[in-house]
């Protein structure tokens, strides 16, 4: 599972970098200012739980379930949470209320990833 959180922290990695790109050249002047701010919103989380996802993939055979519980939920909680930014940043019917799904599995993640450095093994 360690080279999964890797390689999912290395793909959303790439994800904000393209996404940065795509919103500077082709979103400026066409999505409105609070349209740009929620992508750049999304933009800071997924980079930070990109970080997130390969610190999980560097300390799961240390932390053991708990880690890659973290993983996981930084995973999930990335996708829903950034996602669903994007998705109303550009106007799509996307549900406004799943964002607060992703932030809290976020922050799940994290309590997660701390307590897997505190327990005993």
């Amino acid at each position: 599972m360690e080279r999964v959180w890797i390689g999912l922290g290395a793909l959303y990695g790439l994800l904000a970098v393209a996404i940065s790109a795509l919103a500077a050249h082709l979103l400026a002047g066409r999505v409105a200012p609070a349209g740009m701010a929620l992508v750049a919103t999304g933009l800071r989380i997924q980079g930070w739980h990109a970080l997130a996802l390969l610190a999980c993939g560097l300390w799961a055979p240390r932390g053991g379930r708990l880690a890659h519980a973290a993983g996981a939920a930084f995973a999930f909680g990335a996708a829903i949470f950034c996602g669903t930014l994007y998705g109303l940043a550009l106007g799509a019917g996307m549900i406004a209320g799943a964002a607060p799904v992703g932030g809290t599995a976020l922050m799940a993640g994290w309590v997660l990833l701390g307590l897997s450095a505190l327990r005993r093994r």
